[in-house]
This record gives structure tokens, C-alpha cells and sequence, in this order.
């Protein structure tokens, strides 16, 4: 009778120390614990030791570090009809484990989906050159719009990136030649630009040589002196005559000639 009693006992408490044991959960710094008591939403828990009574109360472990979740390329028909590859990554946390348990099935495939749908929606509205040079503020748009309708799910977005935009050769071939038509208008306009600059000296010089004639002549004399240098080809100069009638004006000839 003694040792019946001994044995249950024994099984007893080992029942209990299996009971215990199993209703402590330890939750690291990170995570949190949504506990569920016959079925109902009760309480979040952690970190640290959690005590989760065993058939009565169930707990779900939620992380509250940032994910960082990659989009795949996904085709993308830009306004001006260009059709790209694009890819993404997000990066998001849980910011409420109450509502991204009970609200939404699995939050992680939720946001994956809905990157994805939110990235070709966006893209969709702007044209290509847009897409490479305003990556920036589109990436703020997707962003924005993300983290607005994950807000009920309790997840905050906290950044998007593109990463990168695939075109086809064709695409690529089209902009590298019109890169090399913008370049040769830039440096045709660069050109007239420096013909202009240089008429308008021109000008200015010729009006001030023009109020000063002994200057013009000196001009003259100057560049013969830098001609005659050159004895590798024959140059034919024009002589102004403005400057013969000087040298043939002689004091005697302005006198009258005897009646």
C-alpha cells in the first residue's frame, strides 16, 4: 500500500515538473509572444521568461527585427510603352505583433505580394527616362505607398530600393544613340555659342580701331612683321589703301602751282 502510494506520488510530481517545464518559454530580446487563451487574443508577451499554460493558452513568436525581403523582377510597361524588368528590396519590421498575427494569415508573404503589385503600379505611371533618372523619388513613392496599406497589418516600411532596371538591346541601342545625338547637339550649340562670343569681340575690336586709324595701320604693320617670319610658303597681303594715300601725301603737293 506504502509503496503504491510511493510510486504515485512520484508519477505526480514528475507530471507536474513535466508540466512546468513545458509551460515556460524563454523569448529573446527581439521577439515577442501573441499568447491566446481558449482561442482568444489575451495578451503580448516578452521578452525573457514567459509562463504559457499547457492546453489552455497557445503562443505565437513573432520577430520584431528588420526584414529584408528581396522583390523579383517583375515586367514593367512604362508610360511611354518601354517594356523593362525591375527589381526591388524592401526592407520592414513589426511594429505591432497584436495586429500582424490576428489581422493578416502571413504577414510575410502579405508584403511580399503587395511590393510587388505597388512596384508595377507605380513604375507603370512614368516614363523610362524617369525610371533612370529619378529612381530616388520613386523609390520614396513606392515606400510611401507601402507602409499605408501595411499600417493595418501592423508593419512599418521603412525603405525601398531599386536595384536594378534590365532593358532589352534594342532599348539599350536606342539610348546609347540618342546619349550620342544630345552630345553632338550639345557641342554644335557650344560651337555657335563661341562663334557668337567671338563675332562680338570682332565687332567691339573693329569699332575701336575704327575711331583710332593710327592704330589700325600699326595693326597692319604688326602682322606683316609676324608673316615675314614664316619663309615656308609665299602670302599675298592686301595693302589698305587708306595707307598708300598717307605715304604718297607729300607736304609740296598741297601748295598751288604758279600762274
Amino acid at each position: 500500500m506504502i509503496l503504491d502510494l510511493n510510486i504515485g506520488l512520484g508519477s505526480a510530481l514528475v507530471l507536474l515538473v513535466f508540466l512546468v517545464l513545458s509551460a515556460l518559454r524563454v523569448l529573446r530580446e527581439y521577439e515577442r509572444g501573441v499568447v491566446f487563451q481558449l482561442g482568444r487574443f489575451w495578451r503580448v508577451k516578452g521578452p525573457g521568461l514567459v509562463l504559457v499554460i499547457p492546453g489552455i493558452q497557445q503562443l505565437v513568436r513573432v520577430d520584431l527585427r528588420v526584414v529584408t525581403m528581396d522583390v523579383p523582377p517583375q515586367d514593367v510597361i512604362s508610360r511611354d510603352n518601354v517594356s523593362v524588368k525591375v527589381n526591388a528590396v524592401v526592407f520592414f519590421r513589426v511594429v505591432d505583433p497584436q495586429r500582424a498575427i490576428i489581422v493578416v494569415e502571413n504577414f510575410l508573404m502579405a508584403t511580399s505580394q503587395l511590393a510587388q503589385t505597388t512596384l508595377r503600379v507605380v513604375l507603370g505611371k512614368h516614363e523610362l527616362d524617369e525610371m533612370l533618372a529619378e529612381r530616388e523619388r520613386l523609390n520614396q513613392d513606392v515606400q510611401q505607398i507601402l507602409d499605408a496599406q501595411t499600417d493595418a497589418w501592423g508593419i512599418k516600411v521603412t525603405n525601398v530600393e531599386i536595384k536594378h532596371i534590365d532593358l532589352n538591346e534594342s532599348m539599350v541601342r536606342a539610348i546609347a544613340r540618342q546619349a550620342e545625338a544630345e552630345r553632338e547637339r550639345r557641342a554644335k550649340v557650344i560651337h555657335a555659342e563661341g562663334e557668337k562670343q567671338a563675332a562680338e569681340a570682332l565687332l567691339e575690336a573693329a569699332r575701336r580701331l575704327a575711331q583710332q586709324p593710327e592704330a589700325m595701320q600699326l595693326r597692319y604693320l604688326q602682322t606683316m612683321t609676324q608673316v615675314a617670319g614664316d619663309r615656308a610658303s609665299t602670302i599675298v597681303f592686301p595693302l589698305p589703301l587708306d595707307l598708300l594715300s598717307r605715304l604718297l601725301d607729300r607736304p609740296g603737293d598741297d601748295k598751288p602751282s604758279p600762274g
